[in-house]
């Protein structure tokens, strides 16, 4: 959908343009205008749960090309706080960070957390993890932090189902989260900040599609799919996928929340999904275990002790063009911080040369085999 400028010469945050579509999958290269920047799909986003991407700096984050970070309401809120933040001008100010933000809503912990909260008919009541606190998050309440970040997409507050969830409460739970839906479309938004309704419902086909459908109808400026990656089958996880993304709309993003395998994130593409997010890439390094080309390995494993190669051979991050994979190995055994460091930004450099590669392939036609090989490869 092509969008003429506004009267600054700048293009409408929201604004969704399709700049190429694979005739053989529903896979598409798209570019998302926020008021932060420019997004280019398929997308993965680095988890900054705490405001901050483990060990790297926003300069470590512009020179791997990252164009969006995700952020947590629920995290924030407890602790720095609100008032830390708001006093600070906002998230973006707060960490540094110019490019484009989105903020989960907290549903997910309604999932996470699921032994120290209470759902009520407006929300949830969370015990603090740090404290023991009380914490209520509604809708009105997760929007309001959210326009207090001041994040540039914001989550709609939902209940996350576990695995396996009978359907009568899959029922209620999607009866709930489109009640709540309906409520966070209605809260005031920060400057330029999108709304994202989130697809729920459980395993259930029919429970997706009237989820999809309902929010679809209300107007949402992008559609997520949610409740997948929490402990089901590989085959259960890919068709929750594809029954969420069954009935939304061709001209909005799409974000499937939560997927960070790399098998897993280009059958998605291949199914019409634009955005993705996970820790994957941070815990691994934190594991000591980095992405390749040619799929996960333990740097930390005794046969690297003496391995003077880098960490991936042709790989031009920092840590490869630098450090062998000997030298990386002892400073994770050695508990020295830049070893983490080290992983965190090679894996980060993994995942954005992949989604460009993704890229690349849509627009040159060569999507499927593409994909197929990368099936073929098991990348993780």
């Amino acid at each position: 959908m092509d969008v003429l400028p506004d009267r600054s010469g700048a293009v409408p945050p929201g604004t969704f343009n399709l700049l190429a579509e694979d005739s053989a999958t529903k896979a598409r290269c798209g570019r998302l205008h926020t008021a932060h920047g420019v997004i280019d799909t398929p997308v993965f986003m680095p988890v900054g749960t705490q405001a901050t991407v483990k060990s790297l700096t926003p300069a470590d984050l512009e020179d791997l090309d990252v164009s969006v970070l995700l952020g947590n309401t629920y995290h924030l809120h407890l602790r720095p706080g609100m008032d830390v933040i708001a006093a600070s001008g906002g998230l973006h100010r707060f960490m540094g960070w110019s490019r484009p933000i989105l903020t989960d809503s907290g549903g997910y912990q309604v999932f996470s957390l699921a032994d120290s909260r209470k759902i009520e008919p407006g929300g949830v009541v969370f015990q603090s993890h740090l404290d023991g606190s009380r914490l209520f998050l509604g809708p009105v309440e997760a929007m309001g932090i959210q326009r207090t970040l001041g994040s540039d997409i914001a989550m709609v507050f939902d209940e996350c189902l576990p695995a396996g969830s009978g359907r009568d409460y899959a029922c209620q739970s999607t009866t709930r989260t489109l009640d709540w839906a309906a409520r966070c479309l209605e809260q005031p938004r920060a400057p330029g900040q999108l709304f994202f309704g989130i697809v729920q419902g459980g395993n259930f086909e029919d429970l997706r599609r009237h989820c999809a459908r309902e929010l679809v109808r209300m107007g949402f400026d992008g559609y997520a799919i949610g409740g997948v990656s929490v402990g089901e089958p590989e085959d259960v996880l890919l068709k929750g996928m594809a029954d969420g993304v069954a009935e939304l709309p061709l001209d909005r993003p799409r974000y499937l929340m939560g997927v960070g395998r790399m098998s897993q994130m280009v059958q998605a593409v291949a199914m019409g999904v634009d955005m993705f997010d996970c820790v994957m890439p941070t815990r691994y390094a934190r594991n000591g275990s980095a992405f390749t080309r040619k799929g996960v390995y333990p740097v930390k494993a005794a046969y690297n002790r003496l391995d003077q190669r880098p960490v991936e051979e042709g790989c031009t991050c920092y840590c490869c063009r630098h450090f062998s994979r000997a030298y990386v190995r002892h400073l994770m055994h050695a508990g020295e911080i830049l070893g983490l460091r080290m992983l965190t930004l090679h894996n980060i450099h993994r995942y954005m040369c992949f989604m460009q590669e993704m890229r690349d392939a849509i627009r040159d036609g060569d999507f499927a085999d593409f994909a197929a090989a990368v099936l073929e490869s098991d990348l993780g």
